[in-house]
């Protein structure tokens, strides 16, 4: 078989849904497939992540270009990968690890080599006349996850005084994929107005939730009831409530910098006890920093039997940090990000991983995103149940929902996950 061969690859320089300078791929087969890769780049980033390569150079988007990465595609890459099938992506990918070198793809950078990763898989769908999910799911791939919408941001995704820097509604009562969006798409306009009557900021954050200035978080979790309550739904029924503290950015020396104190791992921990003692939270993302594993390891054993505690930071979709947190219990589920770790093949061992030791493998968008639906598909496939892509606003967020809505209609034999996500 010789159609599947890679005639070429070529790289460019593109922006992401911030402005942001980040790499697409185009990749081109023996039998004329062509496809178009593009890539995210994070805000809120682990320092545990694969390597994202930056020029550096002042004189050009502040720094942040990235036309060295680009260059390795276009002249270390391409040249060792053209005439190599991309019906075989792990030895495409190994081959990718092999060129840069180093654990953490610092050489030629993650975002090249995930362009390039991207692009063969899609190019291998293509080729074989499947749909992605189908093509990497197989007959395995039958359920539609739950989505994970980011409708009120603080922290690093937003200029604001929230210390949490996600509030997310989980549409776990609806009954199809579909029904999950209207649910949430009239939830988070009936929170716009709520904002609005009360002279707040509607203006949105990275991912398009709503960034008003509030007293505390208790402020957002409770301007989220609601706004489900005024969009006819039940909290704790229809939708509940999900957080991403993202902690790693409220790490200081002395402890966690939160609502205006500096708290222990241990105080946190009974923060978030009172918080899902009081509200309808079903999973807490990053609720300690990602070397505080200690701590992780309390949280767990304090709280892990009550909600969905997940590890992003922390794990960086490495199989070797989520191995440790297997080994030592800390958490129960990962976020999974391709662009964490680099190659396609990495990131199916991460969640192979994961869903061998019965967590939850989340898969998610970053701050900076594209058009790409890549990884609407790759929930379906790994059955993952839930996804995080952001509020139900602005395009390169929608684009995945509208993905998945499309997956629904063509293939009816997928389920919505609903409250089955989230039981163990």
């Amino acid at each position: 078989m010789t159609k599947d061969r890679i005639k070429t690859l070529q790289a460019m320089e593109i922006l992401d849904s911030r402005g942001n300078p980040t790499v697409a791929v185009h990749l081109e087969l023996e039998d004329g497939t062509q496809i178009i890769s593009r890539i995210p780049s994070g805000a809120s980033t682990g320092a545990h992540e694969a390597v994202e390569l930056r020029d550096n150079d002042p004189a050009r988007f502040g720094g942040k270009g990235v036309l060295g990465a680009v260059k390795n595609v276009n002249e270390v890459i391409a040249p060792a990968l053209v005439g190599q099938s991309v019906s075989d992506q792990a030895a495409v990918d190994q081959r990718l690890l092999e060129l840069d070198g180093d654990p953490r793809k610092a050489k030629l950078g993650a975002n090249a080599i995930l362009a390039v990763s991207q692009a063969v898989l899609g190019a291998a769908a293509q080729v074989h006349a499947e749909p992605l999910y189908r093509y990497l799911g197989g007959l395995n791939a039958s359920v539609l996850p739950v989505p994970l919408l980011n409708v009120l941001n603080g922290g690093a995704h937003a200029d604001n005084n929230v210390d949490i820097q996600e509030f997310m509604l989980a549409p776990v009562g609806a009954a199809s994929f579909h029904e999950a969006m209207r649910m949430a798409q009239e939830s988070y306009q009936a929170l716009k107005k709520i904002l609005q009557e009360k002279t707040l900021r509607t203006a949105v954050g990275d991912e398009g939730g709503f960034a008003p200035d509030l007293d505390s978080n208790r402020a957002a979790l409770d301007l989220l009831i609601q706004a489900l309550e005024r969009a006819g739904l039940q909290p704790g029924q229809d939708i509940v409530l999900a957080l991403d503290v993202a902690a790693t950015e409220l790490k200081r020396e002395a402890g966690y910098a939160f609502e205006g104190s500096i708290k222990t791992g241990p105080q946190l921990i009974d923060y978030y006890h009172r918080l899902i003692r009081d509200y309808p939270i079903i999973s807490i993302e990053d609720g300690l920093a990602e070397d505080d594993w200690e701590n992780w390891q309390l949280m767990t054993e304090r709280l892990g039997d009550q909600i969905q505690l997940v590890g992003d930071d922390i794990f960086v979709t490495n199989v070797d940090r989520i191995q440790k947190g297997i080994e030592e219990a800390c958490a129960n589920a990962v976020l999974i990000k391709l662009n964490q770790i680099g190659t396609v093949s990495e990131t199916l061992q991460a969640i192979r991983l994961t869903h061998h030791a019965g967590w939850k493998a989340i898969v998610s968008h970053r701050s900076g995103e594209t058009e790409d639906t890549t990884i609407a598909d790759l929930a379906v496939a790994i059955n993952g149940t839930q996804i995080k892509t952001g509020a139900p606003a602005r395009g390169e967020r929608i684009a995945k929902y509208n993905r998945l809505l499309a997956i629904e209609q063509m293939d009816p034999t997928l389920e919505y996950a609903g409250w089955e996500a989230f039981r163990p």
